[in-house]
């Protein structure tokens, strides 16, 4: 019996639910439908082009494989993005409701549609500097930029709540402020309230001493778009944590937009109440990690381009190089190389660059910021065996793993060719580095756990580089 479009792609969806992660499946395929179907193509509808992009990129050929394996014969998958003007489109993630019994005694506020504009709260300003034009996407941020411009795009209905984690100076602040930016520009009567959370909890604690505690659940719960960083301050505030769930329930239930930043996911905030937790989930929760080298390259060309700056290849290069924790730290190293350069009033050059920024990537004129034996060490000692053995032949789990990780990181931080990084683990060939470097990206992905001990030795690295070792 020939099946429908719409029982092929259900038939399908099994089969590829079980060899992909259960937060990609519900977010990207899932919420994807059929609409029609030939002798050799099915073709699917997803909600914007992006969403058409991510589904074809990385999930294309196991879509067909999977369609191949239902019908017993070559089928191409293809997407296509919904139509602009369909009415209420589905989201992308299905966001639940929140229970009854869960909220706050003072109802939420009015829908979003009938609420009379007033003048923004004396709240902090939204940087003007910080847009997604001037944010530059790579791999380690793709997915969070993304969903930040499909929440500005459409607030409250995509992504809601958006979280937002990862270290610092990796661009969390910035796509915060790009959203509200974003926002403003299409109304400019949006009401928007950026807070840290530390200066939530601060401004609660004046309001409960000075009887302004009406005052100061207007200012948070009448908003059209809450954007909120470093929510993991909250941990252990038992108080602040109450009052944040009651401003939490009544901006969800009215529809309107908020974005959260941590340096980790809500699962990771021991001393954060259960149910702020789930709440912190309902709608998608992404990472951004620190850039690899390509993006660091683009970064700095960026930043020299924005602000007219003059920096040949050779010193953007050693720039991306020697920087590898964060945008921040590429930032910083930009600005002390120009205060130097116009204190000393010296031509910007690759040797100046070197003085300039001895101090800020501590390494000597002759030797790279971090040496690949220094991430060997370090990834040895994290996972207690001896340096020398990840070069050995043996292939038991307790090597292959870490071994893994040390050509991951060295291709990562150094950018090294991928014969010489086999070349240092016994003599492997370029096809077995590229595998190692594929499977630690895979298991980042998929273990939390291992992706924190990956970090954790990048930020050791990053301190070794920092203090000069």
């Amino acid at each position: 019996m020939e099946l429908t479009a719409t029982e092929l792609w259900e038939k399908v969806q099994e089969v590829v639910r079980t060899s992909v992660p259960e937060h990609s499946f519900n977010t990207w395929i899932a919420s994807a439908s059929a609409v029609a179907t030939t002798s050799d193509e099915l073709i699917l509808e997803a909600q914007n082009p992006f969403h058409v992009e991510w589904l074809e990129d990385k999930f294309g050929p196991i879509l067909d494989s999977a369609a191949e394996h239902v019908l017993g014969r070559p089928i191409k998958i293809s997407v296509r993005a919904a139509a602009p003007s369909t009415p209420d489109p589905i989201p992308s993630v299905e966001l639940p409701t929140p229970r009854s019994t869960d909220q706050p005694g003072s109802a939420s506020g009015a829908p979003a549609q009938t609420r009379p504009k007033g003048p923004a709260p004396s709240s902090p300003p939204l940087n003007q500097r910080y847009t997604f034009d001037r944010f530059v996407v790579g791999g380690n941020n793709q997915l969070a930029s993304a969903a930040c411009r499909a929440v500005a795009d459409t607030p409250a209905r995509m992504y809601n709540p958006l979280f937002l984690y990862g270290g610092v100076g990796l661009g969390k602040t910035h796509l915060m402020h790009a959203i509200g930016n974003q926002l403003l520009a299409g109304d400019p009567d949006s009401r928007i309230a950026y807070i840290s959370s530390e200066e939530f909890t601060n401004e609660l604690v004046a309001s409960i001493r000075e009887g302004r505690m009406a005052q100061f659940r207007r200012r948070y719960r009448d908003m059209d778009l809450l954007l909120v960083d470093d929510v993991h301050f909250l941990e252990g505030k038992e108080s602040t944590q109450e009052e944040f769930f009651h401003t939490f329930n009544a901006l969800y239930d009215a529809q309107r937009q908020i974005v959260l930043t941590s340096d980790r996911p809500p699962k990771e905030m021991a001393r954060l109440e259960e149910r702020l937790v789930s709440r912190f989930e309902w709608g998608l929760v992404v990472d951004l990690r620190p850039p690899d080298f390509e993006t660091r390259m683009a970064i700095l060309r960026k930043k020299a381009d924005d602000d007219g700056l003059s920096m040949d290849d050779e010193i953007i290069e050693f720039i991306a190089s020697s920087c590898t924790s964060s945008v921040r730290e590429l930032e910083g190293a930009v600005i002390k190389l120009l205060a130097y350069s116009s204190l000393t009033h010296q031509e910007i050059t690759i040797d100046l660059a070197r003085t300039a920024l001895r101090g800020v990537i501590g390494r000597s004129d002759n030797q790279p910021p971090v040496s690949p034996e220094t991430i060997r060490d370090v990834v040895a000692r994290r996972w207690r065996v001896r340096p020398e053995a990840l070069a050995s032949k043996r292939r038991t789990k307790d090597l292959t793993v870490p071994r893994q990780t040390a050509m991951y990181l060295i291709k990562d931080m150094l950018d090294m060719s991928l014969v010489r990084i086999g070349g240092m683990f016994g003599g492997r060939d370029h096809s077995t580095v590229i595998h190692s470097i594929r499977k630690v990206q895979e298991q980042m992905e998929e273990d939390a756990d291992f992706r924190r001990e990956v970090d954790g030795a990048r930020r050791e690295l990053a301190e070794r580089l920092s203090q000069g070792f």
